[in-house]
């Protein structure tokens, strides 16, 4: 009995974790979510594409680019089959 509860454990976690991509995201896919537009970004552009095709996502503290405003946000992308999820979460 308790062997079957270890199993779906295990088996509960492993399918949580978020796996890379089928097809690896491109420069100009992230370009097109307009993130560093919507967003200040300390990460390159580079540095987001290597962590989605090794993780499949990527969480970032930034803020918001509002002029004369600062509000700090995380921003999630998930690499999914439809391409990239950008979300957006207060600090």
């Amino acid at each position: 009995m308790k062997c079957w509860l270890v199993i779906a454990l295990l088996i509960s976690v492993t399918a949580a974790c978020s796996l890379p991509p089928e097809v690896p995201v491109t420069r100009a896919e992230l370009m097109k979510t307009q993130i560093y537009r919507n967003y200040v970004i300390k990460e390159s552009p580079e540095e987001i594409v290597n962590a989605l095709n090794k993780e499949g996502e990527v969480i970032m503290d930034s803020r918001r680019n509002v002029p004369g405003k600062d509000i700090p946000v995380h921003v999630k992308i998930l690499a999914t089959s439809e391409g990239l999820d950008v979300l957006e979460y207060e600090r």
